[in-house]
């Protein structure tokens, strides 16, 4: 039976956590899966913390759904042992920090850039969370590729002693990323989305034609939608700056864009220069 923790002091060390703000669906699922699968018969944790430092003045915080009691039954059922559902006072004590983790230029990019301080609210809780759970990994999903990227260099640049694995994004069968914001997009609103899968799909196409194409060819088709995106990005995994013209190794293919009242991202990763 999974336990729901909302003390730190009742919550003991785990083999791998999971962290999330609810509202879990099956790309959650995937992660906590994933999470078993490295901890084998250990101890499995999954978070549940809508955290008030990542949302900026104007964004979502009081509309972010909150469905713990289902959330438990999500967890239970992928294979968590212990939820982890703290109030903002546990993780908060002496109100909103004033000393944080800075993202650094790293995390002023792409979506930094659309949602300033986001990611220094991000990694402060994700620090905050690793100390509280001590797993021995943390398992985080590549649909938050900048996010992935910039845990991974906090844990090396500050030494946490935790193995930080990444498990795909899971999408509808349509090719929809799976998001807990997808519930608030009409349903003109999601035929609309599905323009962000497809700038990302047009792009791999072009793979083998080199950087320059993947990236055009993913800006047509959002162009060709309608739809005004934030960026439509071929970045760097390692340092999230843009793909050289030459680039070869790992990159990702990056796009976000407000869909109606609801903001979206997405990426999928490539390779280029590998045997196609």
């Amino acid at each position: 039976m999974t336990e729901l923790v909302h003390h730190t002091g009742d919550l003991a060390p785990c083999d791998a956590v999971v962290m999330t703000m609810g509202a879990l669906h099956e790309g959650h699922a995937s992660l906590i899966r994933r999470a078993r699968a490295l901890a084998g018969s250990g101890t499995v944790t999954v978070t549940v913390f809508v955290n008030p430092l990542q949302f900026g003045p104007n964004e979502d915080l009081a509309r972010y759904p909150r469905t713990l009691d289902a959330d438990v039954g999500i967890a239970a059922a992928a294979g968590a042992d212990v939820v982890f559902a703290p109030d903002v006072d546990e993780v908060y004590p002496g109100g909103r920090p004033q000393v944080r983790i800075t993202a650094g230029p790293m995390g002023e990019r792409f979506e930094g850039a659309s949602r300033p301080g986001h990611f220094d609210g991000m990694l402060t809780v994700v620090a905050k969370l690793l100390h509280l759970t001590r797993p021995a990994a943390a398992v985080f999903g590549q649909k938050d590729a900048q996010q992935l990227a910039l845990i991974r260099r906090m844990v090396t640049d500050l030494n946490f002693p935790v193995r930080i694995a990444a498990a795909p994004t899971v999408r509808e069968p349509d090719g929809l990323a799976l998001s807990s914001r997808n519930r608030f997009l009409t349903p003109a609103d999601r035929e609309q989305a599905l323009a962000l899968s497809r700038a990302l799909f047009a792009g791999r196409d072009k793979l083998a034609e080199g950087p320059r194409a993947v990236r055009e060819a993913a800006a047509a088709e959002v162009a060709a939608s309608g739809i005004e995106a934030d960026y439509v990005a071929l970045v760097d995994p390692a340092d999230f700056t843009d793909a050289a013209p030459g680039h070869k190794g790992p990159a990702v293919l990056a796009v976000a864009a407000k869909i109606g009242a609801t903001r979206l991202i997405d990426n999928i990763p490539l390779e280029f220069g590998a045997a196609q």
